[in-house]
């Protein structure tokens, strides 16, 4: 049995407080929904867990200044459904349509989401694609803003320190929300985790791309920003023979495994043919 003292704050200061002289296994928990089955797997053994759900202020969608900004404890099902996510990023509003069941979306948060940072977390790559931030507080005011893009460093691993909250997500209001795509691909209709998933947003001028991001899930150690080929977007026409040399490109970018959903050979196939398919996609836009 389990023998872990149980700490249930109800704002920063009382997280803060419940930290001190406290170092190893220490676990935050909101929803739960990776952290209670790695805990009953015994594949972590927290000797302190603290209970955030009570920190009401970090639930929250809402634009201000030009910014889109996403409490860490909003819950999946409460960012799918947003009105003013569906509106301003609807690649973000799609990736939590497709996360697990009603009852885990109901649970599950967005900032567990990219704590946990599985390689094929959902909501990584729509964040990544909308150049998303993660912002995060510290005992003494030490907090951060740490773009997503440098946030994840492994399998789960986040440059999260042992006593940083992460407390909100924000990203730019897109120019054109409608320009953009995201394709999950799973083995079932239900609750798939991902072979491979890709968010993608455009900025044209006239017919030329003038900037793009790609992103993709579960082809990689950690869910990445495909710099290469938006190099290779920007400042053309995105024509049919530049679209085909991207999916090529894109090659030389992933680092995908064989697994009991896939093969790395088969997402290498996959992810070119979902690359092409989202800029397709997002030109409609």
């Amino acid at each position: 049995m389990m023998n872990a003292e149980y700490v249930t704050p109800k704002d920063l200061g009382e997280v803060f407080k419940a930290l001190e002289g406290k170092k190893g296994r220490i676990k935050f928990i909101a929803g739960g929904t990776n952290v209670m089955p790695n805990i009953r797997s015994k594949a972590i053994s927290p000797e302190v867990i603290i209970d955030l759900t009570g920190l009401k202020d970090l639930a929250h969608v809402r634009e201000e200044a030009g910014m889109v900004s996403i409490g860490a404890l909003t819950t999946i099902a409460a960012v799918a459904s947003s009105g003013l996510i569906r509106k301003l990023s609807p690649i973000l509003a799609s990736a939590a349509a497709s996360l697990g069941n009603p009852l885990t979306r109901n649970r599950a948060t967005l900032g567990g989401n990219l704590a946990d940072a599985s390689p094929a977390a959902d909501t990584a790559p729509p964040l990544l694609a909308l150049e998303a931030t993660v912002h995060s507080a510290r005992p003494g005011g030490r907090g951060r803003e740490i773009p997503l893009d440098q946030f994840f460093l492994g399998p789960r691993r986040t440059v999260l320190e042992e006593d940083e909250i992460m407390t909100r997500i924000t990203f730019p209001k897109p120019k054109d929300p409608s320009a953009g795509s995201h394709i999950k691909f799973g083995l079932r209709n239900a609750m798939a985790i991902s072979v491979a998933s890709i968010a993608v947003m455009l900025e044209r001028e006239g017919k030329r791309c003038r900037k793009a991001r790609v992103a993709l899930g579960a082809v990689a150690p950690k869910p990445i920003r495909a710099c290469l080929v938006e190099k290779r977007l920007e400042g053309k026409e995105l024509d049919r023979e530049v679209i085909e040399a991207s999916a090529a490109a894109i090659q030389e970018e992933i680092s995908p495994i064989s697994d009991i959903r896939a093969s790395a050979q088969y997402r290498r196939l996959v992810t070119s043919v979902l690359l092409k398919r989202s800029i397709e996609e997002a030109l409609k836009g």
